[in-house]
């Protein structure tokens, strides 16, 4: 006897794999929004020591210099929304399997969540302090070595140890996983990775991404907890019962949110690209009190700074238009980015 398997698993509602976030509990809880779009974030900005002057008439310490602070300006862009309805007649034909809340939970899980968390790996990675290049894929021979190099880069910042990430795609990890110096680490290997378990490799939490999360040519992350933020200034979820002119249920929700590197703590971040992906530092020449920045890739955009603040974070950043004035000793810093390449390093010339 034939079966109907429409009608025998009528009552079966097929979805897709899901994941919880991979950056949700691994940023900083320190700003908050509420009641803004945006915010600034004040930092302080120490002064060099001196020679103490045992014998001078005044000002021994020094003369007094005013402390100052840079400013960066964090306003939230990413504002999604969605709508949908479930038609009673068609829920009821369906035995009822589209059930408003379940459903809502689905759009949760299946579109806001990787909505976010991809949006998050590409803005810190376009955003990290540090931009570190490979002139090819890693492999198993080198995958460790370029996961230290970037590790290295943290420590030679002073980014503490407590609270370190490293966002990988299951490709990396699995070259990590068989990678001979890991390997030769038999009680960590086992401890940290081993049997699948995603672990620790120095001292750093390693997390396993669905390669569609981290931008082309990024091989992997690695960011300090307290560098990044991800803060959320809506995030409604509503279902009405019967609105007017729906038998049925409305299903309407709305996020407005955005994700920061902290500039102070931008070297927190260090994203390891291909090398013909980045584009290349500006270069600064000085002429009548004028200073001239050029890119030698094609159609970049570049901003600087006169103020010795990073370009990259700095509310007082301007883009590059034309040669502009400055004074002799004045810092300019300056870097270039341009759309499906990775930002330049930052250019620090002092004008003569």
């Amino acid at each position: 006897m034939a079966i109907n398997l429409a009608t025998k698993y009528s009552d079966k509602i097929q979805t897709r794999f899901t994941h919880e976030s991979y950056i949700a509990g691994k940023v900083s809880q320190e700003y908050e929004f509420t009641g803004v779009k945006g915010i600034k974030v004040y930092t302080p900005v120490t002064v060099a020591l001196n020679d103490y002057n045992r014998t001078a008439t005044a000002n021994r310490y020094g003369t007094p210099v005013e402390m100052q602070d840079t400013v960066q300006d964090l306003i939230m862009s990413q504002d999604k929304s969605f709508s949908m309805t479930i038609d009673k007649g068609n829920n009821t034909e369906q035995m009822m399997i589209k059930n408003a809340g379940k459903m809502m939970s689905l759009e949760q899980k299946e579109q806001i969540v990787p909505m976010v968390d991809r949006y998050a790996f590409n803005r810190y990675i376009q955003m990290a302090g540090t931009i570190g290049t490979v002139t090819a894929k890693p492999t198993k021979a080198n995958i460790a070595e370029t996961i230290s190099d970037g590790l290295q880069a943290l420590d030679d910042n002073q980014v503490p140890d407590e609270g370190r990430y490293i966002g990988m795609t299951a490709e990396m990890f699995k070259l990590l996983k068989h990678s001979p110096e890991f390997v030769g680490l038999e009680k960590l290997g086992s401890t940290a990775i081993g049997k699948g378990v995603i672990g620790e490799y120095g001292g750093a939490k390693v997390v396993k991404v669905p390669t569609s999360y981290l931008p082309a040519d990024c091989y992997f992350l690695i960011w300090h907890k307290s560098a990044v933020i991800l803060p959320y200034k809506i995030k409604d979820a509503k279902i009405h019962e019967d609105p007017p002119g729906i038998s049925g249920a409305l299903l309407e929700g709305r996020n407005l949110y955005d994700a920061f590197v902290l500039g102070a703590k931008a070297y927190g971040l260090y994203a390891c690209v291909l090398s013909t992906k980045k584009v290349a530092t500006p270069t600064a020449s000085y002429a009548s009190n004028e200073c001239t920045l050029a890119c030698t890739t094609g159609s970049a955009t570049m901003y600087y700074t006169v103020d010795g603040t990073d370009p990259r974070y700095s509310s007082t950043r301007l883009p590059y238009t034309a040669k502009f004035g400055t004074t002799a000793g004045q810092v300019v810093k300056a870097y270039a980015e341009k759309e499906g390449m990775y930002a330049s390093d930052v250019l620090e010339s002092t004008a003569t």
